[in-house]
């Protein structure tokens, strides 16, 4: 995958997904590629504009400098975002609740492109435990995630997880199973030492990061694509010009994600 978002997701990626999604592989370079996301956090909110680029390019994606770009919510909240470089826009008053359907709308390069995500009320991130198993006689670790499912069915979930100052870790839960239930999937934690020595095996001290999110479905949708495509799910073990698909309009890639954040801290002991 060439385009911005999959190169920022780490190759240790461990699928969540729970079913295949037929997935458009046309290479896709001179692309807009929006990555926007409001959070129940304070502000401020950014969205991040880009071009992709040709699979048989190099990894140089062009931002976009002169767009209008608007954010507004289903209660008459509404702001333009300010650029502030690197192809960022910025806002500075808006905020975000639980429950509330945000409004995303892109002009750029005479084109108009739109999204709606709404924020799922929260589900609180309680603890983290600990649980370890041998592979080729070495011990490797997880994370179980302490947090209980709401009763209603359709719930779908974001983990964003990282070890020490090594790349993040993507995995999405929904609650086809176990749903109204006490979490039962563990996040895994790398277990592999990297051939350049960078050491990314998870050991006794290292303390891993962990950023649970409440999603709605179309990002649960995409999410699980992304992994699908880098964990094996393409052609060529995922190694494919493959886009997950977007929620936002007129062809653009990426994803508008309106969610709530809970977070935990861990030190593998």
């Amino acid at each position: 995958m060439k385009n911005l978002f999959l190169m920022i997701i780490s190759l240790l990626l461990l699928t969540g997904c729970e079913k295949e999604i037929d997935l458009d592989l046309e290479d896709q370079g001179g692309k807009i590629v929006i990555e926007a996301n409001v959070t129940d956090q304070a502000g401020p909110y950014y969205v991040k504009i880009s071009k992709s680029v040709a699979f048989t390019e190099n990894n140089v994606y062009p931002v976009i400098k002169d767009a209008t770009v608007v954010l507004s919510d289903n209660t008459g909240q509404t702001e333009t975002l300010k650029y502030i470089g690197e192809g960022l826009y910025e806002t500075h008053t808006f905020s975000a609740v639980p429950g509330r359907t945000y409004t995303l709308k892109v002009s750029a390069e005479g084109k108009e492109y739109t999204a709606q995500s709404k924020m799922p009320e929260s589900v609180l991130l309680e603890d983290l435990q600990q649980d370890s198993f041998m592979v080729a006689g070495e011990l490797s670790y997880t994370l179980l995630p302490i947090f209980t499912d709401p009763p209603a069915l359709g719930n779908r979930y974001l983990f964003s997880y990282y070890v020490n100052n090594s790349g993040k870790i993507f995995e999405a839960f929904s609650d086809n199973v176990n749903n109204g239930m006490q979490n039962q999937r563990p996040l895994l934690l790398p277990n592999e030492d990297e051939e350049d020595g960078d050491g990314k095996k998870t050991k006794v001290g290292d303390t891993v990061y962990v950023e649970m999110q409440c999603i709605d479905s179309n990002v649960y949708t995409y999410f699980s694509a992304l992994l699908q495509i880098i964990d094996g799910g393409g052609p060529g073990g995922g190694i494919t010009p493959t886009n997950p698909p977007s929620n936002i309009s007129n062809g653009a890639l990426g994803y508008f994600s309106a969610h709530t954040v809970s977070k935990k801290t861990y030190v593998i002991q």
